[in-house]
């Protein structure tokens, strides 16, 4: 166990002191490990040790190279508005990221593009620059400000997904309103603490159409699901 947790914390230090789950285990060499789930191995490694700290559920950080770290988001100042930004433009990323592993293709609104994903530019991961022409005009406006929208291979919308880190989610509800004539997925993901404020808006008489529609997810689910969705990738490429 100690020279596999040298192993982790020395990918962690080639990636700048931080990583994602799926970072490490693209970082660490497993050849060596006697273990059937190296993943599952990373994972208790980086939870249990203090050698590491969380930043975001899914996305960890060496405490030697913390000040380093935090830093180079912005988050040692502890402005309220670039932690919002950081964190909505993470899980953007993430949701981003599932999606084409989905093999779907992958939008992001224009004033979000140049928002970064850790240190990518989310333009960079998204599939496709342009919203598809869906819908009618003014429909179609409320759509490309949807934080992340997942497209079929028939260019046809599959899922709309609404970071809600601190904003209204009356708001994000009211484009999905907007868009319920579509057969659509709609979800809000937001921090766990956010799902009784959820729950009593959706409950709204207004939202009674789409109440049924709209899942909320919260922050560590989505982490869990990057991260394990890549792990089974993995595995489906032995076979």
């Amino acid at each position: 166990m100690a020279n596999q947790e040298k192993q982790v914390i020395e990918a962690m230090r080639q990636n700048g002191g931080y990583a994602t789950f799926r970072q490490l285990n693209e970082l660490v060499n497993f050849s060596i490990w006697k273990t059937k789930t190296p993943q599952a191995s990373v994972r208790r490694i980086v939870q249990q040790s203090d050698a590491f700290f969380r930043i975001q559920p899914g996305l960890w950080a060496l405490q030697e190279a913390k000040e380093i770290v935090l830093n180079k988001f912005q988050l040692k100042t502890q402005d309220k508005k670039i932690e919002e930004l950081f964190t909505h433009s993470y899980y953007q990323g993430l949701l981003i990221e599932i999606g084409n592993m989905k093999g779907l293709q992958t939008y992001v609104p224009a004033q979000d593009k140049n928002h970064l994903f850790l240190e990518k530019p989310l333009k960079e991961l998204a599939t496709i620059d342009k919203i598809y022409d869906f819908t009618y005009p003014d429909i179609l406006h409320r759509a490309t400000t949807v934080d992340v929208v997942w497209f079929n291979e028939r260019k046809l919308p599959h899922s709309f997904f609404e970071v809600e880190h601190t904003t209204d989610i009356k708001n994000s509800l009211s484009k999905f309103f907007e868009l319920q004539d579509y057969f659509a997925h709609f979800y809000i993901i937001a921090s766990e603490s956010r799902k009784k404020q959820f729950d009593s808006t959706i409950s709204m008489s207004l939202f009674n159409p789409i109440k049924k529609r709209v899942g909320f997810v919260n922050y560590e689910s989505i982490a869990n699901q990057y991260s394990k969705m890549f792990e089974l990738s993995k595995i489906e490429q032995l076979i």
